[in-house]
């Protein structure tokens, strides 16, 4: 049986601001509040990075709001590290390309289907020169589909 896979959350500003050479898809480590409050949507990419302690991957600043119908719960912090969950090779593979220069990792988006999964795109920054030619290629090519479409 097919699962469905439900985007819930995505990060837009990260391909604007990063060109993406490489993404992988790796499981998270969550409390079972937070794998409800992400089925509901309630995630926020804005500001996410990955870094890695001990070759281990954490997801830092993902912001997932607690779940609403779960009560009072003092001690939840919605910005807490997440442990990415990569296969051995690939999260060394991902340690070594980060420590490049000018390279970081970031969420692009987070999905929902059996499990809770991240799609972790491998980018190089941007500069200023380089986003506003990719905005006049984007309006070049607006152009060309209404001059066509017309």
């Amino acid at each position: 049986m097919l699962s469905r896979v439900k985007i819930v959350a995505q990060n837009r500003r990260a391909r604007y601001d990063y060109e993406i050479l490489e993404t992988r898809e790796a499981g998270l480590v969550l409390t079972g509040q937070e794998v409800k409050s992400c089925r509901l949507g309630q995630v926020n990419l804005a500001g996410a990075y990955v870094s890695f302690f001990g070759n281990v991957p954490h997801l830092k600043n993902m912001k997932i709001s607690s779940y609403k119908y779960a009560g009072h719960l003092p001690d939840y912090d919605p910005g807490r590290d997440r442990i990415l969950l990569l296969k051995k090779s690939e999260a060394k593979k991902l340690e070594i390309a980060s420590e490049e220069k000018g390279m970081t990792i970031v969420p692009l988006e987070v999905r929902s289907g059996r499990f809770i999964k991240v799609l972790l795109g491998l980018g190089r920054g941007r500069k200023k020169l380089d986003k506003r030619q990719k905005i006049r290629e984007r309006e070049v090519e607006r152009r060309l589909r209404r001059g066509i479409g017309e």
